[in-house]
């Protein structure tokens, strides 16, 4: 059963608890059977019914059963069998949160006994009072029996090994844990479910930074007694996140020396994820915390340019774009990594015969007379104008088919380059192959977050509606969330004079409005943010207004496949 924001934050005063205890003939949920059924609802800490009876087994009961429950054959000879009981205990649960004192136990004889019976398992939440009491009293317990607990803890219901009274005894045990557990900020079912994983070590008392954020999306700040910010995180739920920071579950080696000097928790909360996501990118490309890594790779971003400010076009990879005249160039990017752009430079030039020596070739270039020509060109793969024997005709044909492929249909370029895959996968150069589908994916991606990118600047002023969320964009750029209902205010946050510092950094980058400018690298992994969120939701997005062209990429990027790959994968 999916969990939901209104089912895991509700209060524990509003939620409907049965508690069960089954009395058996063993252990073995295979070969043993339900002897007993005790069962009793609590909401609110009112008693709302119980549910209690005997059951033929259908199998001898042991001696040492008989001796520990006081069940006897003849006790449960006149009994019902458990396969008309199921129907009216299942509705008697309902949909209550079950809790039980070894949970496995009980729920594998029950839904066990429901497989049996040809009936679907039980899916309801689950509170085992047996971790719950180790995390909350074990320090004052000899051991978490349900007998131990009950009579340490001066629980008035004491266990007897008969179902209904262990019941009772267990539903005492919870609502004596669930006023232990409110020390520790447990104030909903989530928050219970999660206690049992939270971390015995000195940081859990500072699980109560976490009271007071809601379970609601939006960006979590960790920081130091001064001030200084450690950890900037998102959360589709804020106070679950936060809180799994101290779960056992959290294995990250850093997370433990962050909490140590963790003094304050700031949140701002969203409307919706996709807002939290682009705000933690802005945050963090900003403030650059200590413990954050994911966001801070921008400064590796690189572009491949084509220098059409050249008389000699060639495939060059900057760290930013061109300026000056250079910034009329065609740009691809920004890309990754330096190895994913030589990877799409490679891919271009092992079909194309762009030239590729380094000489700058203005429009005023002139050819020495004793220029050596290239090992490329003497190769075939490149033209070599810097030696004087390139036509410039036939090289300006070929530069404006890379413009072509790489601004409008790119599969004449991808046809070529998967015809010399295939031959050289024919010719058993696997390792050849391998190396030109890796280059054609390299520049698939490249170029389909390229147009993904190119599609959201063109939109210009575009306004979505996704699920009562509206979503103001300025060329990609989010610059408003807002409820349907709603006008565009501030984000909401909470006070505090760590948000105070970094409020202002929540505006956006100025968006890129001149078309044909390549897009800056603090902007690309917003833009893709937004773009990846509009093609997963696009039957589901609203789209009010729009000043720009919205549409799609007019010839889609063919993506390297079929039986030639998997040959030489």
């Amino acid at each position: 059963m999916q969990r939901t924001f209104d089912d895991m934050g509700t209060p524990l005063s509003d939620v409907t608890f049965c508690i069960i205890d089954f009395e058996t003939t063993g252990g073995s949920t295979d070969t043993d059977r339900i002897t007993e059924i005790g069962a009793v609802k609590y909401r609110g800490g009112e008693c709302l019914g119980t549910f209690q009876t005997l059951v033929n087994p259908g199998v001898p009961i042991p001696p040492y059963i008989t001796m520990l429950t006081g069940i006897t054959e003849s006790m449960i000879f006149p009994a019902p069998r458990i396969e008309s009981l199921l129907g009216t205990l299942t509705h008697f649960i309902g949909d209550a949160v079950i809790v039980a004192h070894n949970s496995r136990f009980d729920m594998g004889f029950l839904n066990a006994a429901l497989i049996r019976d040809d009936r679907d398992p039980l899916t309801n939440k689950v509170v085992d009072t047996v971790p719950l009491a180790r995390r909350l009293v074990g320090s004052e317990v000899p051991d978490c029996k349900l007998g131990t607990l009950a009579a340490r803890l001066r629980l008035p219901h004491q266990p007897s090994h008969r179902a209904l009274d262990d019941a009772l005894s267990t539903a005492d045990l919870l609502h004596f844990l669930l006023e232990r557990a409110a020390g520790f900020g447990v104030l909903g079912l989530d928050d219970l479910i999660g206690l049992p994983r939270l971390d015995t070590h000195p940081q859990a008392s500072k699980l109560r930074l976490t009271e007071d954020l809601p379970r609601a999306p939006g960006v979590y700040v960790f920081s130091d007694a001064n001030g200084r910010i450690l950890y900037i995180g998102k959360a589709t739920n804020l106070r679950q996140r936060v809180r799994s920071y101290f779960s056992t579950g959290e294995s990250r080696r850093k997370v433990g020396s962050m909490l140590r000097v963790v003094h304050r928790v700031d949140h701002i909360e969203t409307p919706d994820p996709v807002t939290a996501e682009i705000l933690e990118m802005r945050l963090i490309q900003r403030v650059m915390p200590q413990y954050n890594r994911a966001g801070t790779t921008s400064n590796k971003y690189c572009y491949v340019r084509l220098t059409l400010e050249e008389e000699w076009p060639r495939l060059v990879i900057t760290k930013n774009p061109g300026t000056g005249k250079a910034a009329g160039s065609l740009h691809i990017g920004p890309l990754p990594s330096r190895t994913s752009a030589r990877l799409v430079v490679e891919a271009i030039e092992s079909v194309v015969p762009l030239r590729r020596c380094t000489v700058r070739m203005g429009r005023k270039y002139s050819a020495p007379t004793d220029a050596p020509v290239c090992s490329a060109a003497q190769l075939g793969v490149a033209m070599c104008p810097c030696s004087g024997t390139a036509d410039p005709d036939a090289y300006a044909e070929v530069v404006r088919f890379i413009a072509s492929a790489l601004t409008s249909d790119s599969s004449p370029l991808f046809g070529m380059l998967d015809e010399k895959m295939k031959s050289l996968s024919i010719a058993q150069r696997y390792e050849e192959a391998a190396n030109v589908r890796d280059r054609m994916h390299a520049l698939s991606q490249a170029l389909t977050r390229q147009r993904r990118c190119e599609q959201l600047r063109a939109a210009e002023h575009l306004l979505i509606r996704h699920q009562g969320v509206v979503l103001e964009l300025d060329h990609g750029v989010l610059v408003g969330t807002r409820l349907d209902d709603q006008i565009f205010t501030p984000l909401t946050t909470n006070p505090g004079p760590v948000l105070a510092t970094i409020e202002p950094l929540l505006a956006p980058a100025d968006p890129p409005t001149i078309s044909g400018v390549p897009l800056s690298r603090d902007l690309y992994d917003e833009l893709m943010c937004v773009s990846r969120f509009i093609e997963a939701n696009a039957a589901r997005i609203d789209v009010l207004e729009c000043s720009g062209i919205l549409s799609s990429p007019r010839c889609p990027i063919p993506e390297p496949g079929g039986s030639t790959l998997r040959q030489v994968a």
